[in-house]
């Protein structure tokens, strides 16, 4: 069973444009280039300096939103086949990045991690990156027993893509791993399982 209140799940309090900063570098998938897109509409007058677009195109229909984010006319635009390759192209922007560079991410929790995961790589306060959800609400979820993950999880209980354990996914984040917590589901009766329910579309 999920429980409520939990301090450790992120909070995404939405994108909002630092006027006073030097290079905005912007990390997206799926849906998250609609926040891209709407904060623009909102407030472009305070995207000042430079501003480098990565995004993953990770589900079918999402060349029309990477044509949207190539028409806001970024400086640089780097469109990539999934988030592992985005996430490397990010490390690679950061490396050369100087003071007064804001991060912004958006779009599935998967992302999200990743992003912040690898800003907190290179020094930068987690609390820094601006984050919006949008989009799926499918989980990272890494075993606690074999610490493989399982990627793009919608159900409560979910077969470990790595050990075959059935794990009861809990909303215990690790910001360390970008993933929740799966724990067996049949620790206390072997082969007894809850009812598998999709929770998380």
């Amino acid at each position: 069973m999920l429980i409520d209140g939990i301090k450790s799940r992120p909070v995404y309090p939405g994108l909002k444009a630092d006027a006073f900063a030097k290079h905005h570098v912007f990390a997206a998938d799926g849906e998250g280039a609609n926040a891209i897109v709407d904060l623009y509409r909102k407030s472009k007058a305070n995207i000042n300096g430079r501003v480098t677009i990565v995004y993953a195109t990770t589900m079918p229909g999402e060349p029309a939103l990477a044509e949207a984010l190539v028409g806001l006319q970024p400086e640089a635009i780097h469109v990539l086949p999934s988030i592992v390759t985005a996430v490397r192209r990010l490390s690679g922007i950061l490396a050369n990045s100087r003071m007064g560079t804001r991060i912004y991410a958006s779009g599935s929790e998967t992302m999200i991690g990743h992003v912040v995961q690898t800003a907190q790589d290179f020094g930068m306060d987690p609390a820094a990156v601006l984050t919006e959800h949008r989009g799926t609400a499918s989980r990272r979820v890494q075993c606690v027993h074999c610490k493989g993950f399982t990627e793009n999880v919608t159900t409560n209980i979910v077969a470990c893509a790595h050990c075959g354990e059935h794990l009861l996914v809990r909303d215990h984040y690790s910001r360390r791993y970008a993933a929740f917590m799966g724990v067996s589901a049949e620790a206390e009766a072997k082969g007894e399982l809850p009812e598998i329910i999709e929770v998380f579309k």
